[in-house]
């Protein structure tokens, strides 16, 4: 595995942490201010990259909250709905502007339409870094450069969506029950 044209095993392990953000499923929130929580583990996010990740990850309730980004998460963001919760931790992932972005099942709280515009704004702030989503949605996938499927661990099918639909009657299965299909949006 190569990054930036570095095998990962030529990297300090700290270099390599660095260059990576992980949003999971699982809200891991601490009790602090919004902006702690974004902010945390880095000292170089400023107010502009703070926003920026906010905008991007659909996190818009924060405007709407009094006291914005200094509003106040209490542990595991427990004053948060599931959604909320994950669109921050989305915003801290994303705040670093990380070279490779690991979205593990990190949107299954989104509504489709929400999911939708994350990702599109993702696609259109980030660029240059490599994303790495893992989710049970093929609408979260449908315009990956390459899907992999995987059953009780094993890798199944290999390819985008259009080749998958063709390829892999598990994939074409779960298209159908959730899309209808090759719907590609």
């Amino acid at each position: 595995v190569l990054v930036n044209g570095i095998n990962v095993l030529d990297y300090k392990v700290k270099d390599l942490r660095n260059l990576v953000a992980i949003a999971s499923q699982k809200a891991a929130l601490f009790k602090g201010t919004i902006k702690d929580n974004i902010t945390y583990g880095s000292s170089t996010i400023d107010q502009e990259r703070m926003d920026m990740a906010l905008d991007i990850a659909k996190a818009d309730f924060v405007k709407d909250l009094e006291q914005g980004v200094d509003s106040m998460v209490a542990q595991s963001g427990s004053n948060f709905s599931g959604g909320q919760k994950q669109r921050l931790l989305i915003a801290r992932a994303l705040a670093n502007h990380p070279e490779i972005l690991i979205l593990d099942d990190s949107s299954s709280a989104l509504d489709y339409k929400t999911d939708a515009n994350l990702r599109k704004a993702i696609l259109q702030n980030l660029k240059d870094t490599t994303s790495i989503i893992v989710t049970q949605r093929v609408s979260s996938v449908m315009n990956a450069d390459l899907i992999i499927v995987l059953e009780e661990g094993e890798i199944i099918g290999m390819g985008n969506h259009q080749d998958l639909l063709n390829t892999c009657e598990v994939y074409k299965e779960i298209s159908e029950s959730q899309i209808g299909g090759s719907f590609i949006d």
